[in-house]
């Protein structure tokens, strides 16, 4: 089975545009998302799934110049381009992550991962009922399951969010859920506009070391360490994907 995290990943972000390649620690926000994910032990391997319009050459570039896999395909039809990043590497297992999750837990990811080959669902998540931070999403599908959604789906919201057509026909595919032990999905540790990014730069700047990753039990002790550090991005209204 070739596991493979896809990373839908662009330029033009409506809110906060450029920001997978904006400032962390030193490092651009997409390479600490793939920094994480490679301490993965369940991946496989990792794919950028990029716009190929000319505003998203500066990731293609970035992409080359990092050695990172890549693929490019329509901004707007997102459920094709998964599609065909997939098809074009031979992924058999997708883990689909959004570039604005800096925090993302490969712990969880495998724990996800593991759930689905455990218990043979088309497609499994931690987003179904949420009791994990936003930003900590991670889905996974077969490839026969992306393949059904990319002929079937006709909608264009079903082509613009890669899984809405999966989770929307629960009669067809079967769901599986994580859900955590604790409930913190009042949490907001993603990236949408510049005080997400203010909130995520002031965790990594208590917790990121270079030789040592950190978890999400660790960013939740800092959080109760540093309640106010929350205030940051609360007024942040989440969009729907």
């Amino acid at each position: 089975m070739k596991i493979v995290a896809i990373i839908q990943a662009r330029m033009t972000s409506t809110r906060l545009p450029g920001k997978v390649l904006m400032d962390i620690e030193g490092k651009p926000m997409l390479w600490h998302l793939i920094e994480r994910l490679k301490r993965s032990k369940r991946l496989n391997g990792i794919i950028l799934a990029i716009p190929d319009t000319k505003e998203n050459d500066t990731l293609e570039k970035y992409a080359q110049n990092n050695n990172i896999r890549y693929f490019r395909g329509s901004e707007e039809d997102v459920l094709s381009r998964y599609y065909e990043a997939a098809k074009k590497f031979g992924v058999d297992i997708i883990v689909r992550i959004t570039s604005d999750c800096p925090l993302i837990d490969p712990q969880i990811v495998d724990n996800i991962i593991e759930k689905h080959l455990r218990t043979g669902a088309d497609y499994t998540s931690n987003a179904i009922k949420r009791t994990f931070p936003r930003g900590l999403d991670a889905e996974v599908f077969n490839f026969i399951v992306l393949e059904t959604a990319h002929k079937e789906a006709k909608d264009q919201s079903d082509k613009e969010h890669v899984t809405l057509y999966i989770r929307n026909n629960s009669q067809i595919f079967n769901l599986a859920d994580v859900m955590g032990d604790i409930d913190y999905s009042g949490m907001r540790w993603t990236v949408d506009e510049a005080s997400d990014l203010d909130f995520v730069r002031e965790i990594y700047k208590r917790l990121y070391r270079s030789d040592k990753i950190f978890f999400t039990n660790d960013i939740i002790t800092i959080l109760k360490k540093y309640p106010k550090l929350e205030d940051i991005n609360k007024s942040v209204k989440q969009k729907d994907k």
